[in-house]
């Protein structure tokens, strides 16, 4: 309902128009009644005007309109009558079903129902005729169908205000959904391009700190061709990242992940970045199952280990480095291990968003991972990762 007193100019067009319907039957001379307690025809304007006025508040004050506007059609009927009156009347009642309360609009139909109903078998019991039974259908014309039609339109509107509703809520849960995909894709190209290229700066980092510390020609010749070897795999790697991202595809098909297939060349790779740096690096490939791994744990793994041999190669003190990988009971363990303790000569600094990407690759997977320093057998501090994937058919990934 409104809370204007300011009528629509809907409500002002109908209001106008009625009046002046009505009055262009009064002119005419058409009156519907005869033999009334006002006979003159003047008389029947009243109602007629109070119902066009009461038109202007068929939105703003639908109740009081509908009640005024039947005291106006009482008055009618002791008078010549007016068409025009009754049918602005039943606009009213209308209007008041529509656009009244919710317990209005529930009220109206069973009141009108009831009087029709009453008018009924209060006419037919009265003039025992059955001509009386016209004046029940008029009275049904007038009070019951017009509330019955705002019940039908009123139902409509809510229901398609409540479909509405329910489109804008699974807008906004797509919009949810959009921007969480695209934030869940965003970390997962964040953790990719860490992994992939950190591990080749890192060299070029270290080596090239080397390059222009010593004053040897051949360890500087030797740390130049690190860093090319470095450069290049790392333009490799970017130029795979880009050619996932391509929408079109325009450039062919991207080169396939990496897989534990490649640990060796990475291994090897790794322990010709470490060699100025006193690391020696090895692989202990002691899986006791066979068979194929998923394709994201096998991912997740093989970025495990680039990143821990990153972090060797940044951080740890001269001494072995050792991959190991184990598969028992369906689930996947990867360690790598580096000997814990300051180090000299050039190291890259970290920004600590490779151990993230880590964490959550092993999330993803449902996975564990523990990192952090741990004490051999010997008494030696070492730096140990340790994660286990599970890769059971079962494992639901999320």
């Amino acid at each position: 309902m409104s809370t204007t007193l300011r009528p629509h100019r809907h409500d002002l067009l109908i209001a106008v128009t009625g009046l002046a319907g009505g009055l262009a039957l009064w002119a005419t001379g058409l009156h519907p009644q005869a033999g009334r307690l006002f006979d003159a025809h003047w008389v029947a304007l009243v109602p007629l005007t109070v119902t066009a006025c009461l038109e202007l508040l068929r939105r703003s004050l639908p109740r009081t309109a509908v009640a005024l506007g039947t005291l106006a059609l009482l008055a009618d009927q002791f008078t010549t009558g007016s068409l025009v009156t009754i049918l602005m009347y039943t606009d009213l009642m209308y209007a008041a079903v529509v656009y009244g309360s919710p317990a209005t609009a529930r009220r109206i139909p069973v009141a009108t129902f009831l009087v029709t109903v009453a008018v009924t078998i209060g006419f037919f019991a009265w003039v025992r005729v059955p001509e009386a039974l016209l004046i029940a259908v008029a009275t049904g014309l007038v009070l019951f169908a017009p509330s019955l039609t705002g019940v039908s339109v009123r139902n409509h509107r809510e229901a398609a205000e409540a479909a509405r509703l329910r489109a804008d809520q699974t807008a906004l849960l797509a919009e949810t959904d959009r921007v969480q995909a695209v934030t869940a894709e965003r970390s997962r190209m964040a953790r990719e391009l860490h992994d992939v290229i950190a591990n080749h700066l890192s060299a070029i980092a270290v080596h090239s700190t080397a390059a222009l510390s010593l004053d040897d020609p051949g360890t500087s010749r030797e740390a130049l061709g690190v860093i090319r070897r470095n450069s290049v795999d790392g333009l490799a790697e970017m130029r795979r990242l880009i050619g996932l991202l391509r929408e079109n595809g325009a450039a062919g098909p991207p080169s396939a992940a990496p897989t534990l297939a490649s640990l060796d060349a990475l291994v090897e790779q790794a322990g010709a970045n470490s060699a100025s740096s006193g690391l020696t690096v090895t692989l202990d490939d002691g899986r006791e199952e066979s068979g194929p791994l998923p394709a994201p744990v096998e991912l997740a793994a093989y970025r495990i280990i680039q990143e821990s041999l990153t972090n060797a190669l940044k951080h740890a003190a001269p001494g072995p480095v050792s991959v190991r990988l184990g598969r028992t009971r369906g689930v996947l363990t990867v360690e790598v291990s580096s000997v814990l303790g300051d180090r000299a000569g050039p190291r890259a600094p970290g920004s600590g968003a490779g151990l993230v990407g880590v964490r959550e690759r092993v999330a993803l997977l449902g996975g564990t991972i523990e990192v952090g320093p741990e004490t051999r057998g010997d008494g030696a501090g070492i730096w140990l990762v340790r994660a286990e994937l599970p890769v059971e058919e079962r494992t639901q990934w999320r």
